[in-house]
């Protein structure tokens, strides 16, 4: 792809390292917003600026927040001895979405995934086991999907759990295999929190 301008090769470079972002789409999406308004620009800038900088992670559930302990820890009516263990921030939100749940969460950043370079040290399995070890926690939800990296997180940490006296279970497989819980229809999602299974269940199903 030949470029006219230096300045716009860069930015067509920078925006399609995004996800999903080709070159062309990359291109597209920069020439939007060299027709928009010099303001609308800056203010999209300034605010990938400002995440950058001031964003945090909750230090109660590693979830991404503005403060140090985010909304959901820091609501009293939220039963604090329910963990609902996840990947990312997206579980959480779609998870939130279904109002089916008024636990904590655990946000894990991830899989177990070898192939990619991922192992429970990348994670923040770590701080999930120390919290259990203080006994505060009766039950842990497990929430990854079904795909073989989630079967294998799950799996590490219900190992690493055995010593502690808790209750662990799963989601209900209503949601297929492979898909992630961010695409899963609430009501569907909603139904599997509501209707989870002892995680010993799932082990002998598989």
């Amino acid at each position: 792809m030949d470029f006219s301008s230096k300045l716009l090769e860069n930015a067509v470079n920078e925006m399609s390292q995004l996800p999903g972002i080709g070159k062309r789409t990359a291109l597209r999406l920069v020439l939007h917003l060299l027709k928009q308004p010099k303001e609308q620009a800056l203010a999209l800038s300034e605010s990938i600026k400002e995440l950058r900088e001031e964003i945090i992670f909750c230090s109660n559930c590693h979830n991404i927040s503005d403060v140090a302990l985010c909304e959901i820890c820091a609501n009293p009516n939220r039963k604090a001895n329910i963990v609902c263990v996840v990947e990312d921030i997206r579980d959480v939100m779609a998870i939130e979405n279904t109002s089916q749940y008024r636990g904590h969460y655990h946000v894990l950043g991830g899989k177990i995934s070898p192939m990619d370079g991922i192992g429970p040290s990348e994670l923040t399995i770590e701080s999930l086991i120390r919290k259990v070890s203080e006994g505060d926690i009766e039950e842990l939800i497990f929430a990854l999907s079904s795909t073989l990296e989630g079967d294998t997180t799950n799996f590490f940490i219900y190992k690493q759990l055995e010593p502690y006296s808790i209750t662990i279970t799963t989601i209900a497989r209503g949601i297929s295999v492979g898909d992630e819980l961010e695409y899963a229809d609430e009501v569907t999602l909603g139904r599997s929190i509501l209707h989870r299974i002892p995680f010993e269940t799932s082990l002998k199903n598989n």
